[in-house]
């Protein structure tokens, strides 16, 4: 098989489990640090491909590359089929700065509205719920280059905006009678070279949330995906231990 053949071949659990038992044979050994450890674990049970598991162990001393086996597409964890379609970090598409429109306006009034998919969100862009409702998908949406504004007011209504985890996340909501939820169901990225989606706005007797969340996943699936990976970070830590005893 060649480079290139492996470098496309999909991730199998068990390419996975090799991996998280290389990160805990680090751990245990004081080469990496516990923060890393956790955050190495927790990306390579989402690696997809043969590619992604080499990259992420290429920066730990004496950790060997995973070889896949032919074999190695094997079912994907509990609630992360929908990681294949994620992005690195920094990567969300972005629109020519030509093209960018200033303005756009969204309103639910006694019924609702929503963007979803390829759609162009403006540098500014004001979304309305009163007595109803709103929802923004910026997953698929290619973005303003810098930051993407987006000003809400709730009343007696809600809004949802669901963000991709290859963008920063700025919210500044204050709650009247009412409130927001900022759900952080995937980690958004830390990388300054990222777009920035800044949320601001007034929720009065209404309510908003942000989601954080990959490519194609569903509320449910986030769940799901964050208790499995929970449940494997605990896994790990604790052979780690064993093996450091």
């Amino acid at each position: 098989m060649s480079e290139d053949e492996r470098s496309d071949t999909p991730a199998g659990e068990a390419d996975r489990q090799r991996a998280v038992d290389a990160l805990c044979q680090a751990f245990a050994d004081d080469r990496i640090e516990v923060d890393e450890f956790e955050r190495r674990v927790e990306l390579a049970h989402r690696a997809q491909t043969a590619e992604e598991l080499r990259r992420l162990l290429a920066g730990v001393p004496g950790a060997a590359p995973p070889v896949p086996h032919a074999s190695a597409g094997g079912a994907p964890a509990p609630g992360s089929t929908a990681l294949a379609a994620a992005r690195p970090a920094g990567d969300h598409p972005l629109q020519p700065v030509e093209s960018v429109r200033p303005t756009s306006f969204i309103a639910g009034i006694l019924g609702g509205g929503s963007r979803a998919g390829a759609w162009y969100p403006a540098r500014i862009n004001y979304a309305m719920g009163v007595m109803g409702g709103f929802s923004l998908d910026l997953r698929e949406a290619p973005l303003p280059p810098g930051v993407t504004e987006i000003k809400l007011f709730c009343m007696w209504g809600g809004g949802e905006i669901i963000v991709p985890p290859d963008v920063r996340v700025e919210v500044s909501i204050a709650g009247i009678l009412g409130g927001f939820d900022y759900d952080h169901a995937a980690p958004s990225t830390l990388d300054p070279s990222a777009p920035v989606v800044r949320v601001s706005g007034i929720c009065f007797m209404g309510g908003a949330e942000i989601a954080v969340r990959y490519a194609g996943e569903t509320s449910g699936d986030a769940r799901r995906r964050r208790r499995h990976e929970k449940k494997e970070r605990r896994r790990a830590l604790k052979a780690a231990r064993k093996q450091g005893d």
